[in-house]
This record gives C-alpha cells, structure tokens and sequence, in this order.
C-alpha cells in the first residue's frame, strides 16, 4: 500500500495501514542518528540497536520489516546475527553495511542470505533508495497490481511514482514521469509530437515541438543509458516506447 503524505512525500505502508518498520544495527551511534532522521523522513517507524544481542530482542519485539545491519558489531558478527535472525523472521530482507574495502565480507553477507548491501561512507538516498526496492520486493507492503505499468523490464509505479529499470530506481522529474507514462500506457504505439504536448504539457500544438524532443532526450539518458534502448524515434511520425532487443 502506499500513501502521498501532507508534505508531498510516498509512503510505503503495511497492508493494514500502518507505517513501515525498519530496524537498524550499528554500534556507531552518529551513524543510527543519521539513518533515523532520514527513515523517519519516509515516514517509516525505526529502532535500533547497538550489538548483536540487542538486534535480536529488538527484531522480536518490533517484527521489522526490513533491518539495516553492520558487518562488524562488538559482541559478534553480522552473519551470525543474520543466522539467529532468520530463524525467528525468515523472509525479513537485510541491507548490510560494510567498510569500502571489505571485498571479502560483501560477498560473505550475500552468501550467506543477505538482500543486498552499501559501503561505508553511504549516501542516506542511496541506503533510503535499496530498502525501498528491498521492501517492495519482499511483498511486505500490499500494492495494487493495476497501479504498476510495466513494459519489458521496466516498470513505473502511478501510486507511489517510483520508477524501475531492472532492479535499478530511477529518479525521474514530475514533468519526465507525466510523458513515461503516457508511454507506457501506449506501448509500441507511434506517439506524435502533437499528441505528446496535448497529452503531458495540455496545450495545443503550436511551434514548442522541441521542448517534447528536450524531454524524449532526458529520458532516453536515464532509461536507456547503458542499456539496451526502449524508446525509439519514428523519424517524420513520433515516438514509442517497446521492450529492449534481448
């Protein structure tokens, strides 16, 4: 489920309408501060804890729905607080976090049945932006399946407004959103330049056909970049959007 908060903001909610829990393990107390004023942000519900034993009493009684995790704690390490964990919540998904150079232990929490991970330093958009994807995969919060479009391996979202290449979220303007989804809602379909301004700036066609090829662009550099190519120019027709060539 999801919900627009008063201030402008998405929020991942539960399926019985209560906010998203998320529980963070780390013994440095500036980094737990930082986490809960950007989770809290989200408008999720946080706690924390600062060792091993802490995290496991914690996760019983606050049924998280995603934990946060450092690899390093004082009393044990991050595996083995994965390992009793999963024994009590075993479909909880883990973000761990690890020291920049720690190959080894990166490739450790992921064999060992962790989600993913961030190294430190991490950018709070970025720790924010996986426990979303982390969340939304795991099925905790119930979403609508008439409000996903999906074309290929894409997918955007109408209720929450996030966007996905892959297992990859992509930040999209509100004007940038507005034409993916017409798209989207239209694949395959040759779009002309006409029906794109109508359609997302509301106004006739009238000389301003190079603000839709400005827009076509910037989304051609986050979609498409890298990748395989979906959206695609009829030369003297528009423009479509079709799943990318495997």
């Amino acid at each position: 489920m999801t919900m627009t908060s008063p201030q402008g903001r998405t929020e991942l909610l539960r399926p019985d309408g209560s906010p998203v829990r998320v529980l963070v393990v780390d013994d440095e107390l500036s980094i737990t501060e930082l986490l809960s004023m950007a989770l809290r942000y989200e408008g999720w519900r946080m706690r924390s804890a600062g060792d091993g034993q802490g995290a496991l009493r914690a996760a019983r009684e606050f049924r998280p729905d995603a934990v946060v995790l450092d690899m390093m704690l004082p009393d044990m390490d991050g595996l083995t607080v994965l390992s009793r964990l999963r024994r009590e919540l075993p479909d909880v998904p883990v973000l761990f976090l690890t020291a920049k150079d720690a190959v080894e232990d990166r490739v450790a929490g992921l064999t060992a049945g962790g989600d993913d991970y961030v190294t430190k330093p991490f950018s709070l958009e970025e720790v924010v932006a996986r426990l979303r994807g982390l969340i939304r995969r795991s099925g905790a919060t119930d979403r609508r399946p008439d409000s996903v479009l999906v074309v290929g391996d894409l997918s955007l979202d109408e209720d929450s407004h996030e966007v996905w290449r892959g297992e990859d979220s992509i930040h999209l303007t509100a004007t940038e959103f507005e034409l993916l989804r017409f798209l989207m809602r239209n694949p395959r379909r040759v779009l002309s330049k006409a029906q794109i301004l109508d359609r997302v700036w509301s106004y006739d066609f009238g000389g301003q056909a190079n603000v839709v090829e400005l827009y076509i662009s910037y989304l051609r550099r986050k979609i498409d970049a890298g990748r395989e190519p979906m959206i695609h120019t009829r030369r003297g027709a528009g423009y479509l959007i079709k799943p990318a060539v495997s």
